[in-house]
């Protein structure tokens, strides 16, 4: 266990604080604290008592006490990893976030009550909705039912799929949807993630897209130099896949999401 003072003086550094404005933000938080009382528990001659030291992490954002506290969480996932890997993760992690299968339920939340609610007059109501749909147009985008393979390949038919109402969230330049399977592009697409597709024949070197290929379809980064030409995968574990003079070969589009 590390020594509380000094960890306490590191984060307060770390912060920019003086222990003149901690003690200030500590009175806002109802947690009273003169300067000289910090430098008491900074030093090590007092210790904060509980609501003390938790106003003292909020303030000083220490979000994982038993790491800065302690040491090694043996909880958190991430103590093993390097600051290269935790970067990796975080790239995930907001991945993730894009798909509403893997984040928790925003629910509405509102200080009104039922009654107060229905003081609200229809007409203000009404107009709140007309300007938010002005702010946020909205239009029908095909999504296909069957996924793109981002691992093995699975067969794409162009008749699959359902119109679905799309807002700001997705780009302009998008022609249509398709959900992926497979692991082969993360860390950048997850598996089950909607990417959004430009109707295109043509790409550039580099380019991410949806192709088909001997009966399968992919979504895959292209990689073309002189003679060669070839699917790559974003994740190492996948080999790329060949496109030869004899391949059934055609492009659906750019990956634009």
């Amino acid at each position: 266990m590390y020594n509380i003072g000094e960890v306490l003086a590191k984060y307060r550094k770390e912060a920019g604080l003086s222990q003149v404005e901690v003690s200030k933000m500590m009175d806002k938080c109802d947690c009273p604290a003169a300067n000289k009382v910090l430098s008491a528990w900074e030093k090590g001659k007092a210790t904060p008592n509980p609501s003390q030291f938790l106003t003292l992490c909020k303030i000083y954002k220490i979000t994982d006490i038993y790491s800065a506290f302690i040491g090694p969480n043996p909880d958190n996932p991430m103590s093993k990893l390097s600051e290269a890997g935790k970067e990796k993760v975080m790239e995930y992690i907001e991945l993730l976030k894009l798909d509403k299968r893997y984040t928790l339920s925003s629910a509405k939340s509102s200080s009104l009550t039922k009654s107060k609610r229905a003081a609200i007059s229809h007409k203000n109501a009404t107009s709140k909705e007309d300007e938010n749909l002005a702010s946020y147009p909205t239009r029908e985008l095909p999504l296909f039912l069957l996924p793109a393979s981002a691992g093995t390949g699975e067969f794409l038919d162009g008749d699959s799929y359902d119109m679905v109402v799309v807002g700001s969230e997705v780009p302009e330049s998008a022609s249509f949807g398709l959900r992926l399977n497979g692991d082969s592009m993360m860390p950048r697409y997850v598996d089950g993630q909607i990417v959004w597709v430009y109707r295109t024949t043509e790409l550039m070197n580099g380019d991410i897209g949806i192709f088909y290929l001997d009966g399968n379809a992919y979504c895959k980064r292209l990689h073309r130099e002189k003679n060669l030409m070839e699917l790559v995968s974003i994740n190492p574990a996948y080999a790329p896949i060949p496109i030869t003079e004899e391949s059934d070969f055609r492009i659906y589009g750019r990956v634009v999401s």
